[in-house]
């Protein structure tokens, strides 16, 4: 070969070499510079949370306690009944309808009655015609045995006579006083002031003695009937609180335990407790047999807590988002005891971990990246003022 075409070869081979050696080192440089911009554009990216986002971790009262549920009942309720058979007249008032005590609800068609007050009031009136025909006789016969024109025993057969009559009498008048209370139990009052709940029966309806034709409630005052366990009731007491969620609502009420069953119940030896609760004009939307639950507290204690909510559990080991200098940090914490805020109600968690007074993110913000940029569209008002929005790097 000659050497002019050698050294050829070897310069194209030295070239591609080259060439391949550029390429790579370009497209390594252009990788670097495309995870810087990624990086940059994510250090550049600013999370903005409204005041409602964080909540401020303090010492708070926390009421421990126990979880129970069950219907509302109305302390005060009462069915009305017919004590005379009858066709039913006058019921004009339904469910819903505000009723007062001895207001007339309805009536029993009284014409039989009536009837049976004439009839007894005439059989007294005849018993006590013979009342006085007896007691003639008797005076008589005494006026004889004075005179010795008869016997003493003609005399104690007068009395035995009188005797009978009188009794007759006061018999009549007692059947008199029977058929009047019939009348009147014709007439069927309200028992209590409330509200109709059920109409049972119809205008024109046969009805039978004790015959349920209305349902009364006075919802001024409600209770709930819980069920605990035998354990669980050792630690209650009257006149504890507890805060009641109410079956399909938002509202929260406040209830007091007014009394506890002595008796434990047969076959699940659980215990009935008795809230009792203020149906006030502001609860008014509180109904009889509306489920309810909540806490009972049985205990407080001033601790440092969070919502709930706000302790995650995505890691190995429990923590808490915080926001310190505009930045999100992940805080580990150790969970202590869970409670409901005693002045609200919320459901928190005592936390060990967590500086006083730090701003926490609550849970409902989801899971943010440990060093992402925050800022607050208005600051909560119990937070340090913030640094101006100029010093804050834009979002991209």
């Amino acid at each position: 070969m000659k050497p002019w075409i050698k050294w050829t070869l070897t310069g194209l081979v030295a070239l591609l070499l080259a060439a391949v050696v550029v390429g790579a080192l370009s497209a390594r440089r252009n990788q670097q510079q495309a995870l810087a911009a990624a990086t940059a554009a994510r250090a550049q990216t600013v999370v903005e949370l409204a005041a409602s986002d964080v909540v401020q971790a303090t010492t708070r009262e926390l009421s421990q306690g126990l979880a129970l549920s069950g219907p509302l009942k109305a302390i005060n309720s009462a069915f009305v009944k017919a004590r005379v058979a009858g066709e039913l007249q006058g019921l004009t008032v339904r469910e819903g309808d505000f009723v007062k005590a001895g207001q007339v609800v309805a009536r029993v068609d009284a014409s039989e009655y009536q009837s049976r007050v004439q009839q007894a009031q005439q059989q007294a009136d005849s018993a006590k015609a013979q009342v006085e025909i007896v007691q003639r006789q008797y005076d008589n016969n005494q006026a004889l045995v004075n005179q010795g024109f008869i016997s003493k025993t003609a005399l104690d057969a007068s009395q035995a006579n009188l005797n009978a009559g009188k009794a007759n009498h006061n018999a009549a008048l007692a059947a008199v006083a029977v058929a009047r209370k019939s009348l009147d139990d014709t007439v069927l009052r309200a028992p209590l002031s409330g509200q109709v709940a059920q109409r049972l029966a119809q205008p024109g309806e046969r009805v039978a003695i004790e015959a349920r034709v209305l349902e009364i409630v006075d919802l001024s005052r409600l209770e709930l009937e819980a069920s605990l366990s035998a354990a669980d009731a050792l630690a209650v007491r009257p006149g504890q609180t507890a805060t009641l969620q109410i079956e399909g609502t938002a509202q929260t009420v406040n209830a007091t335990v007014a009394r506890i069953n002595p008796s434990a119940q047969a076959g699940s030896r659980s215990v009935l407790v008795y809230l009792s609760i203020d149906n006030s004009a502001a609860n008014s939307g509180l109904r009889q047999g509306l489920f309810a639950q909540g806490t009972l507290g049985t205990a407080r204690a001033a601790l440092l807590a969070v919502p709930v909510s706000a302790v995650r559990t995505d890691k190995p080991s429990p923590y808490v988002q915080v926001v310190e200098n505009n930045q999100i940090v992940h805080k580990p914490v150790e969970p202590g005891v869970r409670g409901n805020d005693a002045a609200s109600g919320e459901p928190l968690v005592a936390v060990k971990g967590l500086a006083d007074n730090a701003v926490v993110l609550q849970g409902a913000v989801g899971s943010l990246r440990e060093g992402t940029a925050v800022k607050f569209t208005q600051a909560p008002a119990w937070a340090a003022p913030a640094a101006p929005a100029a010093s804050s790097p834009k979002a991209l």
